[in-house]
């Protein structure tokens, strides 16, 4: 079982900006607490104990609200100095990683899979790296994802390539930290665009589809509407 988990929580929140101004998205409040705490409290049903935060935008507050403790969540912080990606972000925060595997997921979205089930068909497949997808009405707003019918990911495509239903990256994955680390990545990169789309041509890379709800509040009318929407999950 993976006990430990990445959140990459050090974007800038451009979009947010005009509605949660003096926070990151991460602690934008949602029925008065902060999204993170969402987040936590779904990773700690699936026995997720270990966070590890990539932070870098207004990460003082974010240090100062949780501290190294989250109900019986352990929390470490890989603070940037600059900003240095998604890829990078994970790159520093991976050294903090105690375990051989770690689930990685975005600090401004909420997607309720069953991570018991994801992991298991990581393990079946004998997977270094699985990612989760969604399935969309037009996958030409966002880049879309093709897989074989072992799942096996045989395509990263960029926004307008691909038009009508289909996947897209869903933004939660799992990763063998030493798989990871043995590759020679630079310090600022993106994990999507230089990464990912690179690496699934040399290395069998696993696309689990999920259906479940989904979420992204870097939209300000999206964040609207998680304020309603998270009134109604059993979780919280």
């Amino acid at each position: 079982m993976i006990t430990e988990a990445i959140i990459l929580a050090g974007g800038l929140g451009t979009r947010l900006k005009e509605v949660v101004p003096d926070l990151p998205k991460a602690m934008a409040p949602v029925n008065g607490k902060p999204f993170l705490d969402y987040q936590l409290d779904y990773l700690d049903v699936f026995g997720i104990n270990h966070i590890i935060l990539s932070v870098g935008y207004l990460h003082e507050k974010i240090i100062g609200h949780y501290g190294n403790q989250y109900k019986n969540m352990r929390i470490d912080y890989a603070i940037e100095k600059e900003p240095l990606g998604t890829g990078g972000g994970m790159l520093l925060a991976m050294q903090k990683v105690e375990g051989s595997s770690v689930v990685v997921l975005n600090g401004d979205t909420f997607f309720m899979i069953d991570y018991k089930k994801f992991f298991d068909i990581h393990r079946g497949k004998e997977s270094k790296l699985s990612i989760i997808l969604r399935e969309v009405v037009d996958v030409s707003r966002y880049g879309s994802v093709e897989r074989d019918d072992s799942r096996v990911i045989t395509g990263f495509f960029e926004k307008s390539k691909k038009k009508g239903t289909g996947y897209i990256n869903g933004g939660i994955y799992l990763i063998n930290k030493a798989f990871f680390l043995s590759n020679n990545l630079p310090e600022k990169f993106s994990l999507e665009k230089d990464f990912f789309e690179k690496i699934y041509k040399e290395h069998k890379i696993y696309g689990i589809l999920c259906r479940q709800y989904f979420i992204d509040i870097g939209i300000p009318a999206d964040y609207k509407r998680a304020q309603n929407d998270f009134k109604q999950f059993e979780y919280f």
